[in-house]
């Protein structure tokens, strides 16, 4: 099966991609400025109609897995025309460029589309955006489903993984390098999400094309939890001093770009529908511990 993946030197797309490969996919990597690690690399900009056109008349790809976003909150907040851009504008030339091929398209999406205020979201639980970055998200949602014929829009949760992507450093390696370094980071104890570990995304996400689910899907992680809470278990899966942990507020950081308070998300639908389960927190650390260690075979 050929599979075109954008933002494929990404934490998510990196993952999938490498996973991919090990299930004999045809894995055309796409990606804008970083090379990608697996498959073969594919360079173009989605916001781009014309080269998008071009990529997809060249590859006539099978199953398109559009993660490439601009993740950075708060550059969406002070940049609204290059978010809106790439997040929106991208996306609407990816999903016609699937429409035209027939293909199955699967689009990754976030939590953040959630105001915040109640938690543990459902698939059904209608969006709230609190800043402009989830705005975008929620719309390029909107545009999935007003265009794609054929579509699953999947949301994941502060994703985390075994290596650094695309430049950047995720959460939980941000952690474990400072706490190596004896310093004592600020972890918020007033906001909750549902951590998720890229290969526990990729795997669903893989089972969602081999089995061609349609509609919205929750795919991160199981647990609701504060991220001070996941710091400790974190900091004591890998056996680091949690006294090192400095319990912090967001109030007492000046972003540009409001966050969501709860934004965690009910997976009971995943649980119920997939093979591949979201796993609990901490069979996912567990995991990042084996990957990290490389006692395990994941890509």
């Amino acid at each position: 099966m050929k599979l075109l993946i954008t933002g494929a030197s990404g934490l998510f797309g990196s993952k999938l991609a490498g996973i991919a490969l090990r299930k004999n996919y045809v894995v055309y990597s796409g990606y804008s400025k970083d090379q990608p690690a697996f498959g073969a690399a594919v360079q173009f900009d989605v916001s781009d109609k014309t080269m998008v056109e071009k990529v997809f008349e060249e590859i006539n790809p099978e199953v398109v897995v559009h993660a490439a976003t601009l993740t950075d909150v708060d550059k969406c907040e002070t940049n609204k025309e290059l978010a809106w851009k790439v997040n929106v504008e991208g996306t609407r030339n990816i999903a016609e460029a699937v429409k035209k091929r027939r293909a199955f398209l699967v689009y990754i999406s976030t939590d953040y589309v959630f105001n915040g205020e109640k938690g543990n979201y459902k698939e059904t639980d209608t969006p709230d955006p609190v800043n402009y970055y989830a705005l975008t998200k929620l719309k390029a949602e909107e545009l999935v489903q007003d265009i794609a014929d054929d579509y699953c829009i999947a949301r994941g949760s502060v994703i985390y993984g075994a290596s650094p992507a695309a430049g950047k450093i995720n959460f939980a390696l941000w952690l474990i390098n400072k706490l190596k370094g004896n310093e004592s980071p600020k972890v918020l104890i007033d906001q909750w999400n549902s951590p998720t570990l890229n290969t526990n995304m990729a795997d669903m996400t893989l089972e969602i094309i081999e089995r061609k689910l349609t509609g919205i899907y929750h795919i991160s992680g199981a647990t609701r939890i504060s991220r001070y809470d996941y710091a400790k278990l974190l900091a004591q899966t890998f056996n680091l001093n949690t006294d090192l942990l400095t319990p912090s507020t967001l109030a007492e950081f000046s972003w540009s770009a409001k966050r969501p308070k709860d934004s965690s998300l009910d997976t009971s639908k995943a649980q119920q529908t997939l093979k591949n389960k979201p796993l609990q927190i901490q069979q996912a650390l567990e995991q990042l511990k084996k990957e990290l260690e490389g006692t395990s075979e994941t890509a």
